[in-house]
């Protein structure tokens, strides 16, 4: 790794199918922002295990999530792509930190009192969870990590836990910043809501054109007639034409505002924009796809560049701890 380069670590659960929400929410800007930070971007398969206990499921998530990001622009030459769970220093880690943490600490976490709320039986991994994802961030340095509003608490407790392990070891870990894409705004989904996996209102990233259709004509919207004003910031076609039709937005939002569009043509206005822009993307993924141990064999030279990181600062961490004889 460059000496003075900004480090860039983020984790992606593999929990099938990217939806344009993930893309335009996190997906894109690791893309774009592998020029700008030495980036590690690692598929969270450790994480992933305290829903998913499926192995085969589990497998091909993994497969498919390393295409995805593949097939978006993700260059391994220039970011370091890899599975958290062959780097044994992320769990080394984790266990560090487990026996510098309270209980009482990792109760205020949010996925936790969540899952209470909801009567749910919480496994040790999911109550663990902030700690394993501490041990993600530290154990490269990081600089930034890349969270949306929601997830600042994640960042909270790896700074909080660098900060009580510097004090009682003296100094090891950076503090790391977040890098919170300000402007970004909440992708709506077909029925107006955030678009998510869990509410079952989303449209995959690399859907076939029939697909597009079929799901663009599910957006729920008001029961204005074709002659009626429109209001486009309140429309769900709308906020998607914002991502997908930015060389028609002016004259679009006008005939909104006139009355001189149905929601049925800004539908299929947005189908179109929406295969144009999703078509390359999913060729791509195909033949990428059709190479599936090329796509192991990125994870594995990924692998070994993040081993290598990791097993220095490791030894380091284990000579403050006294792990060294």
């Amino acid at each position: 790794m460059p000496a003075g380069e900004k480090i860039l670590v983020s984790g992606v659960k593999p929990t099938g199918r990217p939806h344009i929400g993930n893309y335009f929410g996190a997906m894109k800007q690791f893309v774009e922002l592998q020029g700008q930070y030495q980036s590690l971007v690692f598929i969270a398969d450790l994480h992933a295990i305290t829903t998913n206990q499926d192995a085969k499921t589990l497998h091909q998530d993994t497969l498919d999530l390393a295409i995805d990001y593949l097939a978006i622009g993700l260059d391994p030459a220039k970011t370091i792509i890899f599975r958290q769970s062959d780097i044994l220093e992320h769990a080394n880690l984790n266990w560090i930190l487990n026996c510098l943490t309270t209980v009482p600490y990792l109760q205020r976490a949010h996925a936790y009192k969540d899952a209470l709320a909801k009567n749910q039986e919480v496994n040790v991994g999911t109550f663990d969870y902030p700690i394993l994802m501490a041990a993600d961030i530290l154990l490269y340095d990081a600089d930034v990590v890349p969270i949306g509003q929601d997830q600042k608490q994640h960042l909270e407790y790896a700074r909080d836990m660098a900060e009580k392990f510097n004090r009682v070891y003296g100094e090891t870990f950076k503090l790391p910043n977040p890098l919170i894409i300000e402007d970004l705004k909440t992708i709506p989904g077909l029925d107006g809501q955030k678009m998510s996996k869990s509410k079952g209102n989303t449209i995959p990233l690399f859907s076939s054109d029939e697909e597009i259709k079929n799901l663009v004509m599910k957006i729920v919207t008001d029961s204005k007639t074709p002659e009626e004003p429109k209001d486009p910031k309140t429309c769900n076609i709308f906020a998607l034409h914002e991502l997908f039709s930015g060389s028609e937005l002016v004259e679009l939002s006008q005939r909104y505002k006139e009355g001189k569009i149905s929601y049925k043509e800004s539908k299929e206005i947005l189908i179109a924009n929406m295969i144009k822009f999703i078509s390359p993307l999913r060729e791509k993924r195909n033949l990428i796809a059709g190479d599936p141990e090329k796509v192991k064999a990125i994870l594995q030279m990924g692998a070994k560049q993040a081993r290598g990181l990791a097993q220095a600062k490791m030894a380091v961490i284990k000579e403050k701890v006294g792990l060294i004889l």
